[in-house]
């Protein structure tokens, strides 16, 4: 029964290709039209069956029409021929940095009976898939591949196309186990026998060729003239790939389903559990990116063991998780990441495309991009965010006129503390208000409704009570945190700009939020992003040219979140400095504060009700059971 779906599956999708075809032959077809008119209405002049000062007329536009169809035919075809596909930016895999792991892909590819992929390299995402990079411009040609359904005449007077590269989800390595993964590689590398179809790689080729020529077409900076000729090169490209989308969607529809049944054959039972370390895998990359990782690329470091990372956060999680008990027993299985010989290297290499596609970071480490260890996260990330936060915070406190109002227990009346702070963003009806304000007007609050990102951003979130440290400063996953809420987690937060928030806050939060949003984005302004020219290769031209990041985590903060932010770690700096707090690093929820080895909650909802209705009082009763002084001065950066 698997060999018959195989068939049907291969016979559906080499249809498909064909009727990809015909949409380039009709094409071809309506290119000719114009000179076979042309050449008829030649030969009827020749033989004198067609004379006259119309029919001579009539010779001479349609000779002239066919001419420019030709040329223009010509040209677009060069184009989609000649124009270079995008590729995926990827970690190459040299054979003789990973042997087994290239081992294991042939072993499986001979178990599959299918082409093996030529080579293999990692991409920073929890997903696996077969490349073809075929192209000229891509490498020159490898050996042909066997014709799975052509019989031996066609075989023998066609060759077959380039092997595709099999790119491979980098965590997927770290977290798996060696059979795990080879169970979730089966169906991707069976994928190759299909595409060594001669037809089906034909059609690939052209629909690629045609989005190609679409991309040449939008390139912008031209001059008129060639303007015009790419909108028509542009028109008629996206006319043929409208007229051929339903066919290639059904063709590679077809390819995956005659891989998927031939790869039955090869640890199904496997696979079914393989299928969940997947979704796991994929649901604490994306915390590890957007909690911890993100962070860091702000304040110009990168993370360089990210896939170590999310395997310590998701070990954590299923250690402490009673969903997760089931995972722990695997544990001691040899993981993928042995496959390769260098594992350290390739998971920075790694850690650093991930950084150039969610952020847009340089393409090389540099004084203003450098790396950073786990061990050294808190002290280089956490506090040094917390710092530049608080002084960012006084730097605009400083711009909008505000002036710290001295007291009795002030030891520096003009240092930066967190009392100015909260006197400045207190309303003074509040009933807990313990100081005045004495800035200047206050900017209005049109254009600044945002949303607190408070379970997040915030470092002392209270989703995640305290753990035990495994290194210095790095603090584990809670006994609360469940599977549940990472595979599934919650809706975000809409903002404070929704229609269903009645109250954004008071005039002087939003006159602060302001100034922060307008600082911060003179200082990103400075920041130089993308690669260099130096970093820049030919495989990631396509890619790297001023469109970093490709795939951004978030959404830019709204100047509400980056005033809970700013407060947030003006607080932090506060508890440091003056409480014996330390920065630590939760694996799930990235930044955060500890205050005797615990880790502080309930900070988040108190900076919102500073900040929305100006009532300092829920965070200053906090500040005082906490021990910590806000009319002491803090160290800046």
């Amino acid at each position: 029964m698997t060999g018959i779906g195989v068939e049907m599956g291969a016979q559906a999708a080499r249809s498909r290709a064909l009727a990809v075809l015909r949409v380039r032959g009709r094409a071809l077809g309506v290119a000719l039209l114009p000179a076979a008119a042309a050449v008829i209405l030649l030969a009827g002049g020749a033989t004198d069956h067609l004379v006259g000062e119309g029919w001579d007329a009539a010779r001479w536009v349609v000779g002239v029409l066919a001419v420019v169809v030709l040329l223009a035919a010509v040209g677009i075809g060069l184009v989609v021929a000649r124009a270079r596909p995008a590729t995926s930016p990827t970690v190459p895999i040299a054979e003789e940095s990973a042997p087994d792991l290239y081992r294991m892909v042939r072993d499986l590819a001979d178990r599959l009976d299918v082409p093996a992929p030529s080579s293999i390299a990692l991409t920073p995402d929890c997903d696996s898939w077969l490349e073809d990079r075929a192209h000229a411009a891509h490498g020159p040609p490898s050996r042909p591949a066997p014709d799975e359904i052509a019989g031996p005449a066609r075989r023998s007077r066609r060759r077959a196309p380039v092997a595709p590269v099999l790119v491979i989800g980098s965590p997927f390595l770290w977290w798996m186990r060696v059979g795990e993964l080879r169970a979730v590689l089966a169906p991707v590398i069976a994928g190759t026998g299909p595409s060594a179809h001669p037809d089906i790689a034909a059609a690939r080729r052209f629909v690629r060729g045609l989005d190609a020529a679409v991309a040449v077409a939008s390139t912008s900076g031209r001059c008129p003239l060639t303007r015009g000729i790419c909108a028509m090169l542009g028109w008629v490209s996206r006319l043929l790939l409208r007229g051929c989308r339903e066919h290639a969607t059904q063709m590679e529809r077809g390819v995956a389903a005659a891989a998927a049944e031939r790869a039955q054959a090869v640890d199904y039972g496997l696979r079914i559990v393989a299928q969940e370390q997947v979704g796991l895998a994929y649901a604490g990359w994306d915390r590890l990116l957007t909690r911890v990782a993100l962070p860091a690329w702000r304040m110009g470091r990168w993370p360089a063991r990210l896939d170590a990372g999310v395997v310590a956060a998701l070990t954590e999680l299923s250690r402490r998780d009673r969903l997760a008990e089931g995972f722990a027993s695997r544990l001691g299985e040899r993981p993928a990441c042995d496959l390769l010989e260098e594992p350290g290297t390739i998971d920075e290499a790694a850690s650093l495309l991930a950084a150039r596609l969610f952020h847009g970071g340089p393409a090389e480490a540099g004084p203003d991009w450098a790396p950073v260890d786990w061990q050294a996260y808190p002290e280089e990330v956490v506090d040094r965010t917390w710092r530049a936060d608080a002084a960012r915070l006084h730097r605009v406190l400083d711009t909008l006129g505000v002036r710290p109002a001295p007291g009795p227990h002030t030891p520096e009346p003009g240092g930066p503390t967190l009392a100015r702070v909260l006197d400045h963003l207190a309303e003074p009806t509040a009933p807990d208000d313990q100081g005045t304000d004495t800035a200047g007007p206050v900017a209005p609050r049109s254009g600044t409704h945002g949303g607190t990102r408070a379970d997040a951003a915030n470092p002392t979130d209270e989703a995640v009570a305290p753990g035990t440290a495994e290194a210095p400063g790095v603090q584990d996953a809670s006994d609360t945190a469940d599977t549940a809420d990472i595979l599934d987690p919650p809706e975000p937060y809409l903002g404070f700009g929704d229609e269903d928030d009645a109250d954004p806050g008071t005039e002087r939060s939003a006159a602060l939020a302001a100034g922060i949003s307008a600082e911060l984005a003179r200082e990103e302004a400075l920041v130089p992003k993308g690669a260099t020219a130096a970093g820049q290769s030919p495989e990631s031209a396509l890619w790297d040219d001023g469109g970093l990041p490709l795939f951004p985590l978030q959404p830019p903060r709204t100047g509400r979140e980056l005033l809970a932010d700013h407060v947030t770690a003006m607080v932090c700096c506060a508890a440091v400095d003056t409480a014996g707090a330390l920065p630590a690093l939760d694996w799930l929820d990235g930044p955060s504060l500890l205050l005797g080895g615990e880790r502080a909650a309930d900070l988040g909802p108190k900076v919102l009700s500073l900040i929305e209705e100006g009532d300092p009082g829920p965070l200053r009763a906090w500040l005082t059971a906490s021990g910590i002084r806000p009319e002491k001065p803090v160290r800046l950066v």
